[in-house]
């Protein structure tokens, strides 16, 4: 019978029977190297399975491997093929294994294209990298639980809420997507509903919405003469065209010249491009029109950057901002518009609502409003454009009718 103090010192190449379970042998190869064999008959069949080396398992250790082994045989159980399948089924599961590094970059190759804003495209990535990847970014994305969630998330909630929500969306449609992907199970450890609001407090109870600052209506005449003034920079008449058109920032950074019929004074935003997914059609006013007139036309791109072939940034219509000492944001524009078309003009919400590129009503409304309401918004674009490159005294302005009144 085999004792430790006889396995530590046997050292001659061969077979040494154990004694206390039947088949356990200790196996010496001729460089010396000492490992555990169980030798067991199967349907008439002598078959040898490797235990270990002993310099991993000691002989207790190996009786106790061998006994389970005999277990599986009095159960019917070939321990020899469990032990292959349980390797195949390693190395098919490390085949499998996916990094959540990996996996938002896939996510985002496969749905990049749902974004209209290329800021927004650009953000999906950088913010992952900034707040996730550190802490999962090569851990296995059927491994990742609510902890991991925790140390992304948790540490920046109370001063970064909002983003740290986002971070958090953004975790959750890629562990969604490796989870129809089949390379996790269970529930989404990211997701808010039911799950993370039992643990951190809603995003926009630490951080309130704050509206855009734009600027007050009346100032509009002020600035938009000083953007005309001097011959302004491409950037400049960008924010006056953008000023003009009611538009987002993105669809105007991003217009090309294929968008643009001049002869019908129509821009038609592609659905690509437009942030509910719908083509928009822009009627042009004459100021806006004006404005295409004088830009040079070197590629479809209209709004070029310094960089020939490359267009502006955000930061530039910022700067033109900054640089008509105005503290609002671009995007308050768009404010500004509704609030005049509410308080200087009698026309119809819903026509505002569409100059804005606005999706409303319900569901049912939408699907049987099939017009645009393009007339009558040319009609109102026209009332703003008179009203921004109008001269003022005074901040008193009389309501715009659109319409005849009612006899």
């Amino acid at each position: 019978m085999l004792t430790a103090k006889r396995v530590e010192r046997t050292n001659k190449p061969g077979r040494y029977r154990d004694g206390m379970v039947p088949g356990l042998l200790l196996q010496i190869s001729e460089s010396g190297a000492k490992s555990w064999v169980l030798r067991y008959e199967l349907n008439g069949r002598e078959r040898m399975m490797g235990l270990g080396p002993v310099t991993a398992f000691n002989l207790k250790e190996a009786r106790d491997r061998a006994r389970f082994a005999r277990q599986l045989l009095a159960d019917g159980i070939d321990p020899l093929a469990r032990k292959q399948e349980a390797k195949r089924a390693a190395r098919l599961a490390a085949e499998k294994a996916l990094t959540f590094k990996v996996a938002a970059q896939r996510y985002f190759d496969q749905h990049q294209s749902k974004w209209s804003s290329r800021s927004h495209r650009d953000q999906f990535l950088s913010t992952l990298e900034a707040y996730a990847f550190g802490p999962i970014g090569d851990m296995d994305v059927a491994a990742i639980a609510l902890p991991d969630i925790l140390r992304c998330i948790e540490p920046h909630w109370t001063d970064k809420a909002v983003t740290m929500d986002r971070i958090r969306t953004r975790i959750e449609a890629v562990l969604d997507w490796a989870a129809v992907r089949g390379y996790r199970q269970g529930d989404n450890p990211a997701r808010w509903k039911g799950h993370l609001d039992q643990v951190l407090p809603a995003p926009r109870k630490v951080a309130p919405i704050k509206n855009f600052a734009s600027v007050p209506y009346a100032e509009l005449p002020s600035v938009v003469s000083k953007l005309q003034a001097d011959e302004p920079s491409v950037a400049a008449w960008t924010l006056l065209f953008l000023i003009l058109t009611t538009a987002r920032s993105g669809e105007v950074l991003g217009a090309r010249w294929s968008e643009i019929d001049l002869a019908k004074a129509v821009w038609t935003v592609p659905a690509s491009r437009m942030k509910a997914r719908r083509e928009h059609r822009v009627p042009l006013s004459a100021a806006a029109l004006d404005i295409l007139h004088k830009l040079p036309r070197e590629d479809d791109l209209i709004f070029i950057g310094p960089r020939p072939g490359y267009g502006l940034n955000h930061m530039a219509l910022t700067r033109v901002m900054q640089r008509l000492e105005r503290t609002e944001t671009v995007h308050g524009f768009r404010s500004s518009f509704r609030t005049w078309a509410a308080e200087q003009t009698n026309i119809a919400r819903e026509i505002a609502e569409r100059s804005l590129a606005h999706v409303t009503g319900t569901k049912t409304e939408q699907a049987y409003e099939r017009s645009d309401l393009f007339n009558k918004r040319r009609k109102l674009m026209e009332a703003w454009a008179r009203h921004c490159t109008t001269p003022t005294v005074g901040t008193s302005r009389k309501v715009v009718p659109m319409r005849k009144p009612a006899v």
